[in-house]
């Protein structure tokens, strides 16, 4: 069973039980919702609360209208079987005049009876109505409102209405009779629209600190001394009684999460109506709710973000929630991953950042995707891995004899600072770069920076000295004199070394011959160059 009961409105309830649930709560949120706005927002005084509070009603009772329009589009309003319970309804809303409209109905076919009709007009014609935005002071409107009473009342007296009894139960509701009222319990459906009705027709200049007694009456009597209040009346009492930590609460119990209660008390504070609360529980009670609520979205596989912008208005402890909830969600995809380190790199959360293109990268890395590791690790700013991730790049161009990813080595920028091995990768690509566009001179210079600044790997000096062949073998002299001896010297210093006791018999032979390969095109280049060069001084 729903946990409040359907507030009246719902007309058309869905047939799914489920559904029908949800509404109920939904409406019930907002009838809490915007009697909370009357009684501690607006703080209406005497006579204009009691105003707000029929407006209230009648924003949540509008199955009225529908009935009226039913009734008034018929082919013969007055012989409708509903007629007399909308004229009814109106009166019991304080809406005189669409009463009035509607018994013109009855009154133009029954002539014989005209004055009865026309007396009941009158009464509900001259019904005072406060107006607190006239020149009218809230005694007057009272002696008014008390002369009209007591025509009401010698109406009823005289049995003006005797001859019809639905014009005389009307003349009793005017008059405030309780035993009367309390005949409409199907028009009136709930307890606090049986208050707000009682109000109008005896009490209607009510202060606020009075509400309580007429609100707690009201619904005993409503209700009946067996019957036990739901949730919702608990709370519409509570908020009756001005008690704003209570409705909180039991808010807080009665609904399925922390939506209303946070939005609710968020709306409070504002209004500077929570200060007295907060002590209560040794913090500001709005963040509490708010972070609260968040953390559920966070729960969620698509609200999650949502809650971003709540923590954001929590200025207390709300970045320490965002970045305990933050390393929770699962980076799915990397559509959400990108989406997750937006949010910590706007609120510079740094390690979340790097935790976050961390996991990443190791992930694209396992899937040997090395592009895109690269990026995240890059991203992390993780020198390490992006020294782990280079070496990988370098170790699929040795067996494939080509870079994969070339977009983003062609765009590292300056990222390739980063780390030594990054830094060579970036270099190395742009040597083939210059390569394929026939800048010989160009790479012929960083090819061999790359190996006299040290900034290859040991092992790569066989791979760039042979990479060095095709330069050595144009027909043009490519190197200098100066630049041939440098690389000689890297061959020489390469040779000098220990061997690589792994190598096979066969790579011993291909290392053999790739270095005699390299020490006669070294040497054809030397003599090339410094005849060259000789050419040139002379």
């Amino acid at each position: 069973s729903p946990i409040f009961h359907s507030p009246t409105g719902f007309a058309k309830s869905p047939t799914n039980a489920r559904h029908r649930k949800k509404v109920s709560i939904l409406l019930a949120i907002e009838l809490i919702w915007n009697l909370c706005e009357v009684l501690f927002i607006d703080t209406a005084p005497a006579g204009s609360l009691l105003l707000h509070l029929l407006d209230w009603v009648r924003l949540h009772k509008s199955d009225v209208d529908a009935r009226a329009r039913e009734v008034l589009q018929s082919d013969s309003p007055a012989q409708h079987q509903s007629y007399w319970d909308v004229v009814i309804s109106l009166v019991l809303q304080g809406r005189t005049d669409e009463a009035r409209q509607v018994l013109s109905k009855q009154a133009s076919l029954r002539e014989e009876s005209s004055s009865v009709f026309k007396s009941m007009d009158g009464l509900l014609q001259t019904m005072p109505i406060f107006n607190p935005t006239g020149t009218q002071t809230l005694t007057e409107f009272e002696v008014k409102w008390r002369h009209w009473h007591e025509e009401c009342d010698r109406c009823l007296q005289e049995n003006t209405f005797a001859s019809n009894r639905h014009l005389e139960t009307i003349c009793k509701i005017l008059v405030g009779d309780e035993d009367t009222l309390l005949e409409q319990k199907e028009l009136l459906s709930t307890w606090y629209h049986f208050l707000v009705t009682r109000l109008l027709f005896t009490h209607p200049t009510i202060k606020p600190p009075d509400l309580h007694y007429y609100a707690q009456s009201s619904m005993n009597m409503f209700l009946g001394p067996r019957a036990s209040p739901e949730p919702l009346d608990i709370i519409l009492l509570s908020a009756f009684e001005f008690d704003l930590h209570q409705v909180i609460k039991d808010c807080s119990i009665a609904l399925n999460n922390w939506w209303f209660v946070a939005h609710l008390t968020d709306l409070l504070d504002h209004c500077k109506l929570l200060q007295s609360h907060n002590l209560h529980f040794g913090s500001n009670l709005r963040e509490f709710l708010v972070l609260e609520y968040a953390s559920g979205l966070f729960t969620h596989h698509s609200l999650w973000q949502l809650a971003v912008d709540y923590f954001d208005h929590c200025p207390e402890f709300g970045r320490v929630y965002l970045e305990l909830q933050i390393e929770r969600v699962p980076l799915d995809t990397e559509r959400k991953a990108i989406k997750v380190l937006r949010i910590c790199e706007d609120r510079q959360m740094s390690e979340q950042v790097r935790s976050i293109c961390k996991i990443m990268a190791k992930r694209a890395l396992r899937n040997n995707r090395l592009g895109s590791a690269l990026s995240w690790s890059i991203r992390a700013k993780d020198a390490a891995f992006a020294t782990l991730i280079s070496e990988r790049f370098l170790q699929d161009y040795s067996n494939k004899g080509s870079f994969t990813d070339l977009d983003l080595l062609d765009n590292l920028g300056p990222a390739m600072l980063l780390s030594d091995r990054l830094t060579f990768l970036g270099k190395y690509r742009e040597f083939h770069r210059l390569y394929g566009e026939k800048r010989f001179s160009e790479a012929a210079r960083l090819l061999l920076s790359l190996m006299t600044a040290k900034i290859a790997p040991r092992s790569l000096w066989m791979t760039l000295l042979t990479d060095a062949l095709p330069l050595l073998e144009q027909k043009e002299v490519i190197f200098s004199v100066d630049q041939t001896y440098e690389l000689m010297s890297c061959l020489e210093e390469l040779n000098s070394g220990t061997k690589d006791s792994n190598l096979t018999d066969q790579d011993e032979d291909i290392e053999s011959t790739k270095t005699e390969l390299l020490r006669l095109a070294l040497a054809r280049n030397l003599t090339m160059a410094i005849v060259k060069e000789g050419t040139i001084e002379t």
